[in-house]
């Protein structure tokens, strides 16, 4: 069935008929989503209401209609599509990477609820892939401010034709599904997925310099603690 995430009449009527030929729900898989590409002063309210009611707030609906019935069955598993954008956000994609953190935070505050019903939760975060995204999914702002043409400004295009240089290293989207199948089939899934090497090599810089970045300034952070004298 074609369902956009946005319309509450559709997200009811799938999830309808999804239960009405399987007689149950096992999986949600939220994948809807597309990129708005602008600076953040370039871009509209309007536009990054409508990246958010996409990207976030559709996941919501799905997972709010969907729980009833993974409650009663006492099983099931919820698969949010975040990004490596999540981690590390480009500039120009701002908006786009804060609707994935606040996919990111749904998620992992939702696996503490559910976890104890049977319910899984997992949060994809791919790097690119072999896909049309960054054609049919991109979003252009049209506001262009002169200062930003060196930064946000360049992100501001759609590929429209891939060719194998621009792919190199991206990833596979058969063993994308096949990974994602092993995960949710696994007694013990990962709450985070990465997908892809690209995925997997940002992570690990990302939380490196993380890591340097909390030694370095631990001294003036924990400076705020209230510590009563003797």
């Amino acid at each position: 069935m074609q369902l956009d995430v946005t319309k509450e009449e559709e997200d009811q009527a799938a999830i309808a008929k999804g239960i009405e030929q399987f007689r149950t729900i096992d999986v949600l898989v939220n994948n809807a989503g597309y990129c708005l590409h602008g600076a953040v002063e370039e871009c509209s309210f309007e536009e990054v209401r409508k990246q958010f009611e996409t990207n976030f707030f559709g996941t919501v609906r799905m997972i709010q209609h969907v729980l009833p019935h993974m409650r009663k069955q006492k099983k099931g598993t919820i698969v949010n599509f975040s990004s490596i954008a999540a981690l590390s956000t480009s500039e120009g994609s701002a908006f786009y990477g804060a609707s994935k953190c606040a996919v990111e935070g749904l998620s992992d505050g939702l696996r503490k609820e559910v976890n104890p019903l049977g319910i899984k939760v997992i949060v994809v975060e791919p790097g690119p892939f072999k896909t049309d995204f960054f054609y049919r999914s991109i979003a252009i702002n049209e506001h262009n401010i002169e200062d930003y043409q060196n930064t946000s400004g360049k992100r501001k295009l759609k590929i429209k034709n891939l060719d194998d240089s621009v792919m190199q290293g991206w990833g596979d989207n058969t063993k994308a599904a096949k990974v994602i199948i092993k995960a949710v089939k696994s007694g013990e899934s990962p709450f985070h997925l990465l997908l892809g090497s690209v995925a997997v090599r940002l992570a690990e810089n990302i939380f490196t310099s993380r890591t340097l970045e909390v030694a370095q300034w631990k001294e003036l952070s924990i400076q705020t603690d209230d510590v009563h004298s003797e």
